[in-house]
């Protein structure tokens, strides 16, 4: 179905998320667009390996109810490439009044674990925009503890229609809110060559991107890792958490 057909085939309350796709790419054919912005655009992260099938699930119903091209598998594309090609496009289209409100706008929703949650944190803290996207997260790993923190549950959701509605309105009426973070570099001597050793590392740590050769946080024969965390605080029947970062969530607590 071509982007206009589907979109005027919606009901009222999914064209409120709904972004076109010449927004999202600048290959994107050009055709007729919403004549008003979306009340709420969203791009939708989906971790498709999280919460046994859910993740796959997911996916196939976001991609029903809105622009397919608006809702990535994390396993196929990496949310860093996909938002600077995004925001690259918004930077050219900074003239066209559609999408200057939807980069206004703009929201983030991640699907799944604590890792991918804290990926997504990352990425967009690492961008440095002028006017980060607010994250609701969908509760669709083992531990969600981030999630519930912030009141969007611990329980993998539904995949259907319904339980995506629902999920949506939920955002609509969420509020924002900011949280500290910090970074940590951790450095590790580089496995020996036909060691067969390997280093696995933790959601939370991406390598550190070198400046120059000279800079001074590379070390010859180690591996050098930026580590981003966020401060937040939750309380259960037999649990505490301490995360940190920084970067907007949204909460669904008062």
């Amino acid at each position: 179905m071509a982007s206009i057909e589907k979109y005027e085939a919606l009901s009222d309350f999914f064209k409120k998320f709904y972004i076109p796709s010449y927004v999202l790419s600048p290959e994107a054919e050009a055709v007729a667009v919403p004549s008003t912005p979306p009340e709420s655009p969203i791009l939708v992260f989906i971790n498709s390996k999280s919460g046994g099938q859910l993740g796959g699930e997911l996916i196939l119903t976001y991609r029903s109810l809105l622009n397919d091209k608006q809702v990535f598998d994390l396993n196929v594309e990496t949310p860093d490439k996909v938002l600077q090609r995004i925001y690259l496009n918004l930077e050219r289209l900074k003239h066209d009044a559609l999408a200057c409100k939807i980069k206004e706008k703009l929201k983030i929703i991640v699907a799944g674990g604590d890792g991918t949650a804290s990926w997504l944190l990352g990425v967009v803290c690492d961008l440095e925009l002028s006017i980060p996207p607010p994250i609701a997260t969908i509760p669709l790993g083992t531990g969600n503890n981030l999630p519930f923190a912030f009141g969007w549950g611990k329980k993998n959701p539904g995949t259907d229609t319904s339980s995506a509605e629902s999920f949506l309105a939920q955002v609509i009426k969420a509020k924002e809110m900011k949280i500290d973070n910090w970074h940590v570099l951790m450095r590790m001597k580089s496995p020996r060559k036909g060691s067969g050793d390997s280093i696995e590392l933790p959601p939370s740590l991406h390598a550190f991107r070198r400046a120059s050769p000279l800079d001074q946080a590379n070390m010859e024969g180690y591996h050098t890792f930026r580590g981003g965390f966020w401060n937040y605080f939750s309380l259960g029947k037999n649990f505490s958490h301490c995360h940190l970062k920084f970067t907007y969530l949204f909460s669904l607590q008062k």
